[in-house]
């Protein structure tokens, strides 16, 4: 069978590869409570913020959601301002929310235009258009998550699918999910929820890399953005890691917050202000009564809070604020912060909170760095400079785009497709989680009563992504028990009520008394249940599993006589006998977890100062679990670095030796006698050798009832995603039919314009002309008629069906454009091929490298690219401007490649041709002192001499020399490889040969 060339199975390799070829930029998303920044990494574009539609770095998160149109960034805050009821803001505090939740309530008070109603599955919130058309903060975000996408991928030129997104620490595991939702709906692919404090730590650890030493430093970041104030503590210094050597760390070790403590706030404030001056102003009118004047005095408000961050007044202007009334007042700096005076005390509470959470003092604090929008108020930053003692407050990074520069950062760490310079990042939970259960237990009187238990599974502040389980000792029926945050007393009590549900999840197992019945004759060592809080701080349980050990003993084979003499021969030789230790290195996977608590807990407290450790969480248990089970229930809290990897259906059982790592046999001296000292130490291994462990793990079925905020379901959540699809080929149908109907009116509007240039009316009759006018006419009035409601199809074909028309005209045009310039390129090669003809023609004989068939070639395609060029431009000026041109600018450049192409082929020969030798004659005379050489170019070459040769040419390899042969008359020129010349014989040819090797 005939095998494919090599070539054939690179290009299909190649087209393999292309086709399985996935995406390779990722990109970022800061998704704050105004605006929105996006960042992308993708190969020669390290890191680089996305512009949008209108060149600008920070997009408004706005949708806006009309009949059929929807409307994003600036379009959409536009739209709120002359449609506010369809223009939707600040509905990420909406996100993981019930209906009674106090923000909803805040939500309404702040804007009272937006309908919201329950859902009466989920008890959450929904947006209601009209009676059909309603939507979900889920869905509004997955929009917006969309609609960033699509200009990333704009930006980068490439479809994105990978994503890091922000969030702000302190949203809880309902509100984290919502955000996942919200992303799915979008199709996009989160590599991480990361915490937008945690990003901002990371871009500036990132930037600062080699001023990190195992020295910690402390920084402060306090940012104030418009909807929200967190501040975070983060402690940056060198470790030594595994697989990387030594690299930066940063590790989050204090927290403080504030909801609703942030620029729009002080905004709405200002708006209700500005209200207020209206109305003293006009007395007969309320202009809080219209939604429409209420989001102008809004946007005003916006843009007078940033002007008084520089000046110490403004005045503050709208036009036709209420019923074409201009509005005009003067503010002055201390007045606004007059209004805002008890926000401006709310400043330094988060800073207190965060030294709480690290149990640090500001002594400690090295540095305080300003992040957020809100921090440019002046105000702000005096109470806060107050507050935390320093000299200065540090602007050092950029207040808008850190958080999506740190985001992206870490999207290039986590993706495949990019290297980047490790950073190890320890975030930590801000909220404690604990597993409770209630068991029976027996009182002094012998009564039986139940007893109500908690075991802390993540204390507050605790480092994730981290793996943990709980071990039940005591349970040999189904139980249930229930995860749910742990001690939140360092709330307030208007956190507490936003915070929503303290009950996470209620877990019933179902088989734990099966698996007791069907291994009774095992040991039992407890139920385990693994949790995993991931890289986006998700708390989930892997699974849960019933674990019995019991001993079996070890039979060791008989040796056979091969290996009995073997073990002979090696003693007589001196060397030591060795015997296979079968129980070495076989550990239960189980009892690693157990065993890792003590070194795991370690690094988990690693650079935490003063990390508050829970007697409950594992370290009493561990030893416990280690000995015999406890009188009473216990359960036990364990961390995991590693989780198994292997799992098989119903049950799996593994074996470890207890004493795999101790010594089993005495060392002894080689034998020097005989063979007998071999078998005697065998026999001793056989007795010294201990029983194996045998452990069974057994899967249990577990069964979980969400408590906080029930999931979407798969069913709904395919059913946004197809809504939100839905949406989006609406609007890309919408874009092309305003595109198809842009073109068509721009193509009528400029061809009834060209009708009148001169360049036109010489090319044209009267009668053509007319009649293109009418048919322009035509579709100017149609589009004006009927147009706006004709579908894309129907406009693309009037397109062409004008440009049909139009196309004869547009050529002849177009023709005479080009004619001078390619007529002039044309008569330019004709002057010069004439002029190297007569050059190589001149060459003489002997020193001629060109045949004359060559010439001939040459001089016959001159003469025929002359005669074309003078009988063609003959041709065309007997026709009329207004006929179909004979003299065609595509001939023009097909006579200059044919003519060019002659041309180079001569020049490539001259090239690399060598130039022929003279010959010498030695015409030396006896008598005379002279040398008398006559040199003929008919006469051989003489050899050089040793110590004497002659100037010779740069050599030229024979891959580089062109073959020679004999060019018939018509034959094609070839150019450079391709090239064609005449081998002439020279005389003394062998010692020319000689000469070149």
């Amino acid at each position: 069978m005939a095998r494919a060339p090599c070539w054939a199975l690179g290009w299909l390799l190649l087209a393999c590869l292309l086709l399985r070829a996935e995406p390779l930029a990722v990109m970022s998303v800061d998704v704050g409570s105004e605006s929105m920044k996006i960042a992308i990494v993708k190969p020669g574009v390290p890191m680089e913020i996305v512009l949008n539609k209108e060149s600008r770095r920070k997009t408004p998160v706005a949708v806006a959601l009309k009949e059929n149109e929807r409307l994003f960034g600036d379009s959409a805050l536009g739209m709120s301002i002359r449609t506010p009821k369809v223009a939707f803001r600040y509905f990420q505090d909406l996100l993981g929310k019930q209906i009674n939740n106090p923000q909803v309530a805040l939500y309404r008070t702040r804007f009272p235009e937006h309908e919201l109603v329950e859902d009466e599955k989920r008890q959450t919130v929904i947006f209601k258009l009209s009676q059909t058309v309603q939507y979900s903060p889920e869905e509004m975000l997955g929009m917006v998550l969309n609609y960033s996408r699509g200009l990333a991928e704009e930006f980068a030129e490439q479809p994105i699918k990978d994503a890091v997104i922000t969030v702000p620490a302190y949203f809880n595991q309902a509100e984290r999910r919502a955000v996942l939702h919200a992303a799915r709906m979008a199709d996009l692919k989160v590599l991480q929820l990361i915490n937008d404090n945690t990003a901002v730590a990371l871009n500036y650890g990132v930037f600062r890399r080699k001023d990190i030493n195992a020295t910690a430093q402390n920084i402060m970041f306090y940012d104030m953005g418009a909807g929200s104030t967190v501040c975070t503590i983060v402690t940056y210094q060198t470790v030594k890691t595994k697989d990387s050597g030594t690299q930066p760390q940063l590790q989050i070790q204090g927290i403080g917050f504030d909801r609703t403590l942030g620029g729009l706030e002080m905004e709405l404030r200002l708006r209700d202000y500005l209200a207020k001056l209206f109305n003293d102003q006009h007395p007969s009118k309320d202009v809080r009564k219209n939604p429409r004047a209420m989001a102008k005095l809004l946007k005003e408000a916006n843009r007078l809070k940033t002007v008084l961050s520089a000046n110490a007044d403004h005045v503050a202007q709208i036009e036709g604020l209420l019923d074409d009334i201009d509005f005009k007042a003067k503010v002055s700096r201390q007045e606004f912060e007059d209004l805002c005076s008890d926000l401006f005390q709310r400043v330094p509470g988060p800073v207190q909170q965060a030294l709480s959470s690290a149990e640090m003092k500001l002594d400690g604090i090295d540095q305080v760095i300003l992040v957020g929008g809100a921090t440019r108020v002046p105000k702000v930053q005096e109470v806060l400079l107050k507050a935390v003692g320093k000299e200065e407050l540090g602007k050092n990074i950029n207040a808008d785009e850190a958080a999506a520069m740190g985001a992206v950062y870490q999207a290039a760490a986590l993706s495949k497709a990019f290297k980047v310079k490790p950073f190890v990042v320890r975030d930590a939970a801000m909220f404690p989680i604990q597993v409770e259960f209630t068991r029976e237990v027996e009182e002094d009187d012998k009564s039986k009563s139940l007893k109500h238990n908690k075991r802390i599974l993540f204390q507050r502040m605790a480092p994730y992504p981290q793996r943990k389980v709980i071990t039940f000792n005591r349970y040999t029926d189904d139980f249930e028990f229930y995860v749910n945050y742990g001690d939140l007393s360092f709330l307030n009590q208007d956190d507490l009520r936003i915070f929503g549900s303290l009950n996470l999840t209620t877990v019933r197992l179902k088989g734990v008394g099966d698996s007791f019945k069907k291994h009774s004759d095992y040991e039992s060592k407890g139920i385990k249940a693994h949790f995993n809080m991931d890289e986006s701080g998700v708390l989930s349980l892997d699974r849960v599993e019933s674990v019995f050990e019991t001993l079996v003993e070890d039979k060791l084979e008989e040796e056979s006589t091969l290996t009995k003499l073997g073990n002979t021969i090696s003693s007589l030789f001196g060397g030591g006998g060795h015997t296979p230790e079968t129980g070495e290195n076989l550990t239960d996977s189980v009892q690693e977890e157990e065993e890792s608590l003590a070194e795991t807990a370690k690094e988990e407290q690693g650079g935490k100062q003063g990390q508050k450790s829970s007697a409950e969480d594992a370290g009493e248990e561990q030893g416990e679990e280690k000995q015999q089970p406890p009188p009473s229930d216990q359960a036990e809290s364990t961390p995991l670095k590693e989780e198994p990897q292997k799992k098989e259906e119903g049950e799996k059982v593994e074996s470890q030796d207890p004493k795999e790592n101790k010594e089993t046999t005495k060392e002894e001296e080689p034998s020097k006698s005989s063979g007998a000292s071999t078998a005697t130490k065998t026999e001793e291994e056989k007795k010294i050798k201990a029983p194996k462990k045998q452990k069974l793990v057994h899967e249990i079925t577990m069964e979980l009832d969400v408590n906080d905020v029930p999931d979407l379901l798969e069913d709904e959540l395919k059913s946004s995603m197809k809504k939100l699809q839905d949406l989006t080929v609406r609007d890309l149908e919408k874009q092309e039919r305003e595109k198809s109907a842009n073109s068509l009116e721009s193509f009528i509007f400029e061809t009834q314009d060209k009708l009148y240039q001169e360049e036109y009316q010489f090319v044209s009759t009267e009668e053509e002309r007319e009649e293109i006018s009418k048919k322009l006419s035509e579709a100017s009035n149609w589009m004006e008629e009927e147009g706006y409601a004709a579908a894309t199809k129907e406009l693309k074909d009037k397109l062409a069906e004008l440009k049909k028309l139009c196309r004869n005209l547009f050529f002849r045009v177009e023709e005479r454009r080009k004619w001078p310039e390619r007529l002039a390129a044309l008569e330019s090669l004709l002057n010069h091929s004439n002029i190297f003809l007569k050059g190589a023609r001149m060459i003489p004989e002997s020193d001629q490298i060109f045949t004359e068939v060559e010439l001939g070639t040459l001089e016959k395609a001159i003469n025929e690219t002359m005669m074309w060029k003078n009988e063609t431009l003959a041709e065309q000026k007997k026709l009329s401007p207004a006929e179909k041109p004979v003299l065609l600018s595509k001939d023009i450049e097909l006579k200059i490649a044919a003519l060019d192409r002659e041309v180079q082929y001569l020049l490539n020969k001259a090239k690399f041709a060598k130039p022929k030798s003279k010959k010498e004659k030695n015409a030396t005379k006896p008598d005379s002192g002279k040398n008398a050489t006559a040199t003929s170019e008919s006469e051989s070459t003489i050899p050089p001499t040793e110590g004497k040769q002659e100037d010779k040419p740069e050599d030229i390899s024979p891959a580089e020399e062109p073959p020679t042969a004999e060019k018939a008359p018509g034959d094609e020129p070839q150019s450079d490889s391709g090239s064609k010349t005449e081998k002439k014989p020279e005389a003394g040819g062998e010692s020319r040969k000689n000469d070149e090797l």
